[in-house]
This record gives C-alpha cells, structure tokens and sequence, in this order.
C-alpha cells in the first residue's frame, strides 16, 4: 500500500519567520498538495534559552497570510499531537535509551574544562576541525572507556551526563537526495552528536528524527545547511531501525543577498532597504533591551500572492515562459525536480514587479477600497463609484495599494504650481484664449464622459483656428500642474465638468500674471 504524502515544516520560536523559511514552508505545501498529502506545522523548541514570546503566533500569522495551509498543527490538531517539542519531551528519552541498549549511543560524563583541554590538544596538533568523534573518544571520560561499574556508579550518584551518538569510524553513508542526487560522505567527517543534553532535552537531530518517524513524514524539505547534518540523521535512522521508512531528503539552495555576497540572512533586514520578514516583528534588542521593530512585506504593501509567486521562483522554475502563478497554479506545475542545486539571488525589484503585476490585475472595485481606505485617514470621502473609476485610472502608475491615494491626490487638490517647461514652450496667449473658450463650454456640456469631453474639446479648437495637438499639454497642466499622468481626458470626466473649467479659469488667470 502506497504511503500517504505527509510533510512538516518545523521552525524554531527564535524571532521573526525569515523568507527562506517562508520558501521552505512553501515547497514542502506545494508538493504536499501537488501529491495529494497533508501539510503539518511542527514548532521545534527545545532550546528554551533562545525562545522568543510571540515568535510562535508570528509562524502561524505569516503562513496564514501567505495562504499556506497547515492541516495538522498547534491550533488545527491532529493524531500526532502534541506538536510543540517542549510538550513531547518524555517520548524521547526511551529512543535515546534504546540506542544505547543496541550499542549505538554512549553517556559522556566529561566536563566542560575537559571538553576545552581536548580541543585545546587537537589545535596544539594541528588537527584541522576539533571534535569529538571515533578517534578522541578513547580518550575521554564515557561510558566506552570507563569500567562499567564507575559508569553504574556515576548515573546513580546524579552526575552530569550526555548522551552521544556512536558514530562508525570508517564507513560510508549515502543516501539521495532529491535536489542533488546521490550524496556521499565517509564517517570519518561526522563527530559523535549529542542527543541528549545534561537537562534531559533532547537535541535537534534525536527530536527531530523521532518526531518525523512518529508523525510518519515522508519527505523533508529544508534548507541547505542541513546538509551537513543529513548523515547524522541517516544513521539515526538505521539505528533505531526505521531505515524502511525514512522520508526522502531534499535540500533546498540558499538564498543569497542581492549582490550575490553571501547568504541573506535576518540580521540583513533592513540594512538593505527591504525586509527579509513576512510580517512586521516587534522585538527587543538582545544588547540593549530597548524595543525594535522588523519590517515586514505586509506592512510594506505587498500582496501575499505577489510575495509567494515571487519566493517561489526563487530556485524553481516551470520551465516554460510563464512567470505569474496563482497558488493552484504553482501547486499544479510544481516538482521537487526542478528545483536548482544553485544558490538563487535575491531580487528586489523583481518581487515589486510581481506587486504592481498583481495590483494591476485586481478589479477596480477591489482597488477602490483600498483607496478609500487611505483617503479617509487623510480626512477625504469620496463616493465608491467615484473612488472605483480613480482607483482603474491611476493603477497603471502604482507598485503599492498606497501609491492608489498618492496618485489620486490630483482629484482632490487644485494645482498650486504648474509644470515650467510646458508652460515655457507651450503656453501663449492663443492657447489660453482656446482653453478659455472651452472652459466657458464645458459647464454646460451634454457629455462629459471622456469621449464627450475630447470631442467638445477638438471642436471648441476648431473654432478658435487651434490645432488639438497645440493644447493638450497646455490643458493637462492647467488641470493637473503636471506633464504628465493618466488618460486627461478620464481626468477631466471624474473630475467634472465645473471642477475641470474652474481649474482651467484659475490656471489662466495665474499664468497670464506670471
């Protein structure tokens, strides 16, 4: 019987959600329901030291907004509960237990000092990267090299201990990835990981491999710097004897900053004039305790939509031309296979094109929300069928919802100064004695949509001897005070027949003084 899909993302309550992690969250949704699978939310907080308040409810805010939808989890539920770590605690310690009854794990009673003077006598040797492994263990203080009556002795006095891995002195673990295909490495390069810490916690790498095994995942997706820690997690598999069943790895590529410099990580948020946060975060400065904020897509005007079609082109492709994606879409062309090995940089301005894309596309109706949104935090109230026919002239000029109220000022605000080029070039006394004609016109106009407006206007000029093209910047810039902007004729149509003639009489009795 052919396994149901199951995959987890599983952050650690440590801060903000970074996009990497958003992209993670991301590939593992799509493949689950590409493949027809659940989504689980696995929030991984065993290290309690680095836990942050309100980190946990920005994970499930983030994802909500992103349209990732989790089927088991902290508040959905689900036949693996409970999904925070720090609630699973006693589960763990009867694997760790059972790997050292099979001869694979082994208490370490060494001190920190001890640990110091072992790497200390590997650097004075000029061993390159210092661990703890097959080699220096017979040296050290554990329940390998120490006669098992002392063992017996310091677990039933209570002193300090933890629990490593044995890992094989000289052996080769492979297994493939989807990404990158076979992945070798000798034992040799793996040191003996702590599974248990001395508080009875476990590490990442024992929570993490019973947790999937428990929750029946059968396919992880992370990031690449898990990579290191992939044969580790082989082994572990092999030991506890879930081999049959481990999920398949697949390792994501990093995400580099702009400049290709580097990993983009969440201390660039900010620095380098975008976020690197799906959400606004507010936090505290570990150093100064003073309260900061990290800024996120949200908060900044992206649309979810543009922001996860975006992310997702950020190391896979459809392999066809199409560049925009609604989430069913991606989910319908995705594949693990098309994913880059290559690190992909990131885009600024490609993730604002994908903005202004979307925004474009939205209905007028849709944007004229936003608009009047924005317009009565100025203090304006402007009409719905009003706001709507502004809202689908100006859209063309805007990468944000915010920029609908900026470009929409011009409705709102006579014009207090006019553009000084076209008016050296442009403005004459003929031009104004038309425009005025045509300001005397329009209040009584019969049709004041745009067209009825252009043909009043090109047979006023007709009269007066005056050729279209020798007035329409003059016009634009008596209405608006600027060069240029949307379709003038729409202009003059929402703004009226009264308002536009009133604008045009104040710009030639302004104009005719200067």
């Amino acid at each position: 019987m052919e396994r149901e899909v199951r995959v987890r993302f599983a952050p650690s309550p440590t801060g903000p959600l970074h996009i990497g992690g958003v992209r993670t969250a991301l590939y593992n949704y799509l493949l689950a329901r590409k493949l027809g699978g659940k989504m689980l939310l696995r929030i991984e907080d065993t290290d309690q030291n680095r836990f942050v308040p309100g980190a946990e409810q920005y994970i499930m805010d983030s994802l909500r907004w992103c349209g990732i939808v989790i089927d088991e989890g902290i508040e959905q539920g689900g036949p693996h509960a409970p999904y925070r770590q720090s609630e699973r605690k006693p589960m763990y310690r009867q694997y760790a237990q059972q790997l050292i009854d099979s001869g694979h794990a082994y208490y370490a009673f060494d001190t920190p000092e001890e640990l110091d003077a072992m790497r200390a006598r590997l650097q004075a040797a000029k061993v390159p990267n210092p661990q703890y492994n097959s080699i220096t263990r017979a040296q050290m203080r554990n329940s390998l090299t120490l006669p098992e009556d002392e063992v017996k002795q310091l677990l039933d006095s209570g002193a300090p201990y933890v629990i490593r891995l044995k890992v094989p002195r000289k052996e080769e673990i492979r297994f493939n990835d989807l990404i990158r295909g076979w992945v070798v490495v000798h034992s040799s390069a793996v040191d003996d990981k702590v599974l248990m810490k001395s508080d009875g916690m476990p590490t990442y790498h024992l929570a993490n491999i019973v947790d999937d095994h428990l929750m029946e995942i059968t396919h992880v997706i992370r990031g690449e710097e898990w990579l290191p820690s992939a044969p580790l997690h082989v082994l572990l598999y092999r030991y506890l004897g879930w081999e049959s069943t481990m999920p398949q790895f697949a390792h994501l590529p990093l995400l580099l900053k702009p400049d290709g410099t580097g990993k983009l990580s969440k201390r660039d948020g900010d620095k380098l004039g975008f976020p690197v946060f799906p959400l606004e975060f507010h936090g505290t400065d570990a150093e100064t305790g003073q309260p900061t904020v990290s800024s996120g897509y949200r908060e900044s005007g992206y649309l979810p939509e543009a922001f996860i079609n975006f992310l997702a082109f950020l190391g896979w492709n459809p392999g066809t031309q199409q560049e925009l994606f609604t989430m069913d879409e991606l989910i319908e062309h995705f594949s693990i296979e098309r994913v880059s090995k290559s690190p992909a940089r990131f885009d600024q301005n490609k993730v604002r094109w994908y903005n202004e894309q979307y925004l474009r596309a939205k209905p007028d109706a849709e944007l004229a929300q936003y608009l009047i949104h924005d317009l009565q935090a100025q203090g304006l109230e402007v009409p719905a069928d009003k706001a709507e026919q502004i809202a689908g002239l100006v859209k063309e000029r805007a990468t944000f919802p915010a920029d609908l109220a900026k470009e929409a000022q011009l409705f709102f605000e006579r014009p207090t100064s006019y553009d000084e080029q076209v008016i050296s070039k442009k403005w004459n006394a003929q031009v104004a004695t038309g425009l005025a004609a045509f300001a005397q016109e329009l209040p009584t106009a019969s049709d004041v949509t745009p067209d009825g407006i252009k043909a009043l206007l090109t047979r006023v000029m007709e009269q007066q001897g005056i050729k279209l093209g020798q007035v329409l910047q003059a016009l634009r810039v008596a209405v608006t005070g600027a060069a240029a902007g949307p379709d003038l004729m729409a202009i003059m149509s929402i703004l009226g027949p009264q308002e536009t003639a009133e604008r045009i009489e104040v710009a030639i009795g302004k104009l005719a003084v200067a």
